[in-house]
């Protein structure tokens, strides 16, 4: 038998303990013979794929038993090039689980348990998010599927357009005659008229995002204007959106024959997805950005308070589409659709025939037309924005609720409409026909993903069975025993949802090394603000303390995470715009422009113009809590 490698010598005594956890909560299915035999099996299939079990092979498990759950197909294990059980299709891996929730054939069984469901979950999905380094094939992989997502839209442009010409020659025609797709193209272009009916996107407060630029700008110098696109400027004038004041442009008019007005790319970058590879991200170039962040805040505001909006599209809260799922799972009234590559999806030729002329006027101006690949090359884009736009999400959302309401037959179908991004809920008898819609308007459904049988339904991180949470926890960062302020908040964070889900074997294992690494950690009954662990003996809690007489309270030297501040200094008009833009961020803003805000409210938090927080960057600190 071969050895697992001593560096992933934790993943495969996580796993195991793990294992002793659905041993002991169902110790007659799943014995003390049937534990050690799985056992050696990991630690045999560790040895000679590696990590690559836990991450790929098992996940394709785990894929594969969702998609029998929802009756997409039944699980067979010889496909998956797992031995199967003699008779069945079953795997021998984990056997006694499968076998309790599916019959021989690889379906469902009536009396399928929901607490069996989310064990063989758990053990399957557990590092499919393991951020591992990625091969150079994964990433050219994403990169090639981003370019072929390009090329496949240049037919479905010139439908589009076509279909756009006759739902606008027809406009006197009954709705219910003619071209199907003709006659849903028009009534979504009327539900979005009455959307932005009254509102002007050109009456925003711009802001710059949390994230990475284009033009690599950072901190302050994101607010030292260099160059702004003379696409922007047609709608929105450099003088009134760009500067503090009327003052501010007096004082820097000199500077704006300096400032170019070149329409630069955006540019391609790769983050973290999960085990087949990256996510591929467009950074904005920092004027876009700047502008996209404006028409963003203002769009999420209006469309989550609009009555005709409000109960069926969120972009800030996930529960109804998660509340969706469970009560789906129950009875099956509600499927769950997912989008596939649903940002790269939505083509410009599609906004254009929906949206009101006016909205789509200010949304290309603030939309770059290309992006600049990782080798250099620079790509032209038929899709309206790439993930990384600010305006990618709510304008995907609007683009999906407005297909499926107007293809709905009913009213009760069209008020159980609920859209998160590319999370989409539809009453189950009307799936096929929401799919059907949404692909002929070149949107792409994950049939896989997608749930329109049986009792399983995921949507928004919910997976529910029976009516029952399913949702296994993931791991995503990786372990390691040297002193890491990302390692300790999340595997602290992991050990509580597994101490919640009754993996009590699992989350000792993973106290054990956080006590070895990290020393004494606080125990929630603690009550103080901090990372703390659910239970924790009294040999390992923080026993340093003091009395706190201002505060009157008794105080802990604990570990903390804290950002790491930067300071930085830049001229005093760029102070303002800032301080304008960002301080008080959370309360509405309603009011055209910046400098007529009352800023005599006392804000929620102080807020310096000389502080920043570098993103991903943090440390590990001891604090009085």
């Amino acid at each position: 038998m071969k050895i697992v490698p001593h560096k992933r010598q934790e993943e495969y005594e996580l796993f195991k303990a793990m294992l002793a956890d659905v041993h002991l909560t169902f110790p007659a299915l799943f014995n003390q013979t049937a534990f050690t035999n799985t056992c050696c099996v990991v630690r045999r299939r560790m040895g000679s794929e590696g990590i690559g079990f836990l991450t790929k092979t098992l996940p394709r498990l785990g894929k594969a038993f969702d998609k029998a759950l929802s009756l997409h197909s039944p699980l067979n294990a010889t496909e998956l090039g797992l031995a199967a059980i003699h008779g069945s299709k079953l795997p021998r891996f984990l056997g006694e689980l499968f076998s309790a929730v599916l019959d021989p054939t690889g379906v469902p069984l009536p009396e399928a348990r929901a607490d069996i469901v989310a064990a063989v979950r758990q053990l399957t999905y557990c590092f499919y998010k393991y951020e591992l380094p990625y091969s150079t094939d994964q990433e050219q992989g994403v990169i090639n599927k981003f370019l072929q997502t390009e090329l496949d839209m240049a037919p479905l442009t010139r439908k589009l357009q076509t279909l756009s010409a006759a739902a606008l020659a027809r406009t006197h025609l009954p709705l219910n005659s003619g071209d199907v797709s003709v006659q849903v193209l028009r009534k979504a272009r009327i539900l979005l008229e009455r959307v932005f009916s009254g509102l002007t996107l050109t009456d925003i407060v711009p802001r710059h995002g949390p994230g990475a630029v284009a033009t690599r700008q950072q901190l302050q110098e994101k607010y030292l204007w260099t160059n702004v696109s003379s696409n922007i400027t047609r709608m929105f004038p450099l003088d009134e959106f760009f500067f503090a004041s009327q003052g501010h442009v007096c004082d820097a008019y000199r500077s704006f024959e300096r400032i170019g007005s070149k329409d630069l790319p955006a540019r391609v970058i790769l983050v973290p997805k999960d085990s087949r590879g990256p996510r591929l991200i467009s950074c904005e170039p920092v004027d876009y950005q700047w502008i996209q962040q404006g028409i963003m805040a203002k769009l999420v505001r209006h469309v989550e308070t609009l009555p005709l909006t409000r109960f069926n599209i969120h972009f800030t809260d996930q529960g109804p589409n998660r509340c969706g799922a469970q009560l789906g799972s129950l009875r099956g009234k509600y499927a769950t659709l997912d989008l596939n590559e649903a940002s790269d999806r939505v083509s410009l030729s599609l906004v254009r025939a929906l949206f009101p002329p006016h909205i789509v006027e200010v949304l290309e101006s603030a939309r770059t037309s290309a992006t600049q690949l990782p080798d250099g090359r620079v790509v032209k884009l038929q899709k309206f924005a790439p993930m990384g736009s600010a305006l990618c999400f709510p304008i995907l959302a609007l683009t999906v609720w407005s297909l499926l309401t107007a293809a709905a037959r009913d009213r009760d179908a069209r008020e159980s409409i609920l859209v998160y991004g590319d999370d989409v809920i539809v009453p189950t008898q009307n799936a096929l026909n929401a799919i059907e819609t949404l692909e002929s308007f070149g949107l792409k459904i994950n049939r896989d993903k997608s749930c329109t049988n049986g009792l399983f339904r995921e949507s928004c991180g919910m997976d529910a069975f029976k009516g029952s949470d399913v949702t296994p926890v993931r791991f995503r960062t990786v372990w390691s025993s040297k002193p890491s302020p990302e390692v300790y908040s999340s595997w602290i964070a992991y050990a509580n949802s597994l101490y919640d889900r009754k993996h009590f074997n699992a989350y000792d294992t993973i106290c054990s090394w956080l006590f070895q690494v990290y020393g004494r950690i606080p125990s929630d009954d603690m009550h103080l603000q901090c990372p703390s662990l659910r239970e924790v003996p009294e040999t390992n809690r923080p026993i340093r303390s003091r009395t706190n007489p201002r505060l009157q309270r008794r105080e802990y030297r604990v570990r903390a995470v804290r950002s790491s501040p930067v300071r930085r200094d830049m001229p005093g008009w760029s102070k303002l715009l800032r301080f304008f833009t960002e301080a008080g961020r959370s309360k509405p803003l309603d009011t055209p422009h910046w400098q007529e805000l009352n800023w005599s409210e006392q804000l929620e938090a102080p807020f310096s113009v000389h502080q920043y927080t570098k993103r991903r960057v943090s440390m590990l600190t001891w604090c009085w809590r």
